[in-house]
C-alpha cells in the first residue's frame, strides 16, 4: 500500500484505524496517547492523498463511510501482517518465557480451561502460569492481567482493548433422558409451559427464553420449579431429572456426549449466538508467551466443541 511509503505512513494509517475503532478522535488520541489535533490532522491529509472522504464527522463522533469501511479492513489487514511479522522477528531472538496472568470466569474456566493448563506447561516449561478464576467483570488494564477469557452473549466490543473471538455457543434446552420417560417429552416450545423447568437468572433475557428455530422465533415464559444464578447447579439438577433448563452447549456438551442429557425441541435454541473471546491489554504487539497461551486455549477449544 503507496500510503506506507509516504513519510510517516505508517502513523498516519494507524491514527485512521484508532479513530475508526475507537468512533472518536478524543478515545483515539486516549489509545494512542497522542493528541486528538494531531490524528485529526492525519486523517485528514490521508484523506486528501486519498481524494476520498473515509469519515463522517458529527460534533459528538465520527463514523466510517462505506468506502472508509472497505478502506479500513484492507489497513487492518495490513498492520496486522506487519506487527505479525515484527513478532515473528522478536521470537526468533528468545523463546516465550515469563508469567502469563489469566483470568477466567469461573464455571468455563474449570471445564475448559484447567484441563490444558498442566499440558500446555509441560510443553513449555519457561512459561508459567498465574491463573485467577473470577465471574467478576475484570479490568485487565487495572488489574495487570495479560489476557482475559469472557464468555458473554453478542459481540464484545471495547475499542481499547485487544479482542479475539476464539469459539462461538449457543443456548440449548436439554433434559435427562428419566425425566422425559416421566413426563413426556415437548413438541413445541408452547409444551414447556407444562413442564418442570430450571431457570437461569444469569439470562440476559431472564426470566423469558426466548427460541428460534431457522426463522421462526418464540418467546417462553416457564414455571420454574428451581431457579439459580449458578449454570452448574441447574445443570447438576437436570441431569438428575429434575426437569428442562435452557443452558450453554459448552456446558451441557459434555452431559450430552455421555447421555446423561439429551436435547429437548432439537433445533430451537437461543436466538444470540454466543462467543468465548480472549481479551487482552491495548496495543497490537501481543508478547509471544501470551499469544502462545491464547492460540494453544483456542485450538484446544475448538477440537473439544466438535467431539
Amino acid at each position: 500500500m503507496q500510503e506506507l511509503l509516504e513519510p510517516g505512513g505508517f502513523e498516519t494509517l494507524a491514527a485512521f484505524v484508532a479513530v475508526a475503532e475507537a468512533g472518536s478522535f478524543t478515545a483515539a488520541a486516549r489509545r494512542l496517547g497522542r493528541d486528538a489535533s494531531v490524528l485529526s490532522r492525519r486523517v485528514s491529509q490521508l484523506e486528501q492523498r486519498l481524494g476520498v472522504r473515509l469519515l463522517s464527522r458529527t460534533t459528538r463522533r465520527v463514523a466510517l463511510t462505506e468506502v472508509g469501511a472497505t478502506y479500513l479492513g484492507r489497513v487492518q489487514a495490513l498492520l496486522d501482517e506487519l506487527a505479525s511479522a515484527s513478532r515473528e522477528a522478536s521470537d526468533r531472538a528468545a523463546s516465550p518465557q515469563g508469567l502469563v496472568r489469566v483470568s477466567l470466569p469461573v464455571s468455563f474456566g474449570r471445564l475448559w480451561i484447567a484441563p490444558l493448563l498442566a499440558p500446555f506447561l509441560a510443553r513449555h516449561p519457561q512459561i508459567r502460569v498465574e491463573a485467577r478464576l473470577t465471574d467478576r467483570f475484570v479490568d485487565v488494564v487495572a488489574e495487570g492481567i495479560d489476557v482475559a477469557i469472557r464468555v458473554a452473549a453478542g459481540v464484545q466490543r471495547d475499542s481499547s482493548l485487544t479482542t479475539r473471538r476464539i469459539a462461538a455457543y449457543r443456548n440449548r434446552l436439554v433434559a435427562a433422558p428419566s425425566y422425559l420417560a416421566a413426563r413426556g417429552t415437548p413438541r413445541t416450545p408452547a409444551d414447556l409451559m407444562a413442564h418442570a423447568c430450571l431457570g437461569f437468572t444469569g439470562h440476559a433475557a431472564w426470566p423469558d427464553w426466548p427460541l428460534m428455530k431457522g426463522g421462526a422465533r418464540e418467546t417462553v415464559r416457564p414455571a420454574c420449579s428451581l431457579v439459580a444464578d449458578h449454570s452448574e447447579v441447574l445443570l447438576l439438577a437436570a441431569i438428575d431429572g429434575a426437569g428442562i433448563t435452557f443452558t450453554a452447549d459448552w456446558l451441557a456438551g459434555p452431559a450430552l456426549r455421555a447421555g446423561s442429557l439429551v436435547e429437548v425441541l432439537p433445533g430451537w435454541g437461543g436466538r444470540e449466538e454466543g462467543g468465548v473471546y480472549a481479551i487482552l491489554p491495548p496495543g497490537r504487539l501481543v508478547p509471544a508467551k501470551t499469544r502462545l497461551f491464547v492460540d494453544e486455549v483456542a485450538q484446544a477449544i475448538r477440537a473439544g466443541w466438535t467431539h
